[in-house]
């Protein structure tokens, strides 16, 4: 890139245009500002997103009126913060789902996240809110823990009620493995914390992309879902640097920070699938009818 003239690259397509070609770009954000900015297929969102969005004076309204319906519907101290925070998460969610033409995320209390039928209680009832405002299910993923719990509920879900799932907090081989055997939708493992661990407990301190251990552990991951047949997709998570993401241009979704769609918005140097494996061939077309298609394993 070093020969290439300042005016030429301008001219070039930005890293976030060139992955876009190759992935669903996923804004990780509750900053509905940041999504008509860069213009993502579908947004997430988590507890720390939307208490840092709701600081905001210009989504005070919605936090006001959460609190409202949360005092409104009675019961316990516990049981109103309970119902403020599912009604301030789905009015979120409700406001993303104008500025996105696919999904939003919505994620289920992480203090469940050991108790299978809570979680499950807890997703029908984000899910019955959503309704009542008029958006049908297929446009919601349910944002659950992991575990052993989270994915047993994950499964009853989507088996029994037809609710789609994102699992969260994902950081191993094994607990992906489990997801796409439960034929969850998708799964959300987390980039940036594996390589937080690595640094934290190895003399290394840092890696190229290449070489990161959370980029690898997605791709394996991604190619493993492929090469079986899986239904469930794969979405990159937790990202502390653009080299992450661009090592992974290919996956079936990233979900990326505001500040760093901004970073790849100003990138120009140029980004391909080759990281990925050999089966992105049928990317495209496998994500432009997700979610109807049904894989069989092979």
């Amino acid at each position: 890139m070093s020969s290439v003239s300042p005016d030429k690259r301008r001219k070039m397509e930005s890293a976030l245009s060139q992955l876009k070609k190759f992935t669903v770009v996923v804004a990780d954000t509750g900053d509905f500002n940041a999504i008509d900015e860069y213009k993502p297929q579908d947004a997430t969102t988590n507890p720390s997103l939307i208490l840092a969005a709701a600081k905001m004076p210009e989504y005070q309204n919605l936090l006001d009126q959460a609190i409202k319906y949360g005092i409104a519907n009675g019961g316990t101290e516990e049981e109103q913060v309970a119902n403020t925070m599912d009604k301030l998460f789905v009015s979120f969610g409700l406001e993303i789902l104008k500025k996105v033409p696919g999904r939003v995320s919505t994620e289920v209390d992480a203090r469940l996240s050991f108790d299978k039928d809570a979680m499950v209680t807890r997703a029908l009832k984000l899910i019955s809110l959503y309704e009542e405002a008029g958006i049908k299910k297929e446009r919601v993923l349910i944002k659950l823990s992991s575990t052993w719990e989270g994915i047993q509920a994950g499964k009853e879900l989507e088996e029994k009620h037809g609710v789609h799932c994102n699992m969260t907090l994902l950081f191993s081989f094994a607990q992906a493995v489990a997801c796409a055997e439960a034929k969850v939708t998708l799964i959300s493992p987390f980039v940036g914390r594996i390589l937080d661990w690595h640094k934290e407990n190895s003399d290394r301190k840092s890696f190229e992309p290449h070489e990161d251990p959370g980029v690898l552990s997605v791709t394996k991951i991604f190619n493993y879902y492929k090469k079986f047949g899986y239904s469930t997709v794969v979405m990159g998570a937790s990202f502390r640097n653009t080299g992450e993401v661009k090592a992974l241009a290919g996956c079936d979704l990233l979900t990326i920070s505001p500040g760093l769609l901004a970073e790849l918005s100003q990138d120009h140097s140029a980004i391909t699938a080759i990281n990925i494996g050999i089966y992105k061939t049928v990317h495209t077309h496998i994500l432009r009818i997700f979610p109807l298609i049904n894989h069989n394993r092979f």
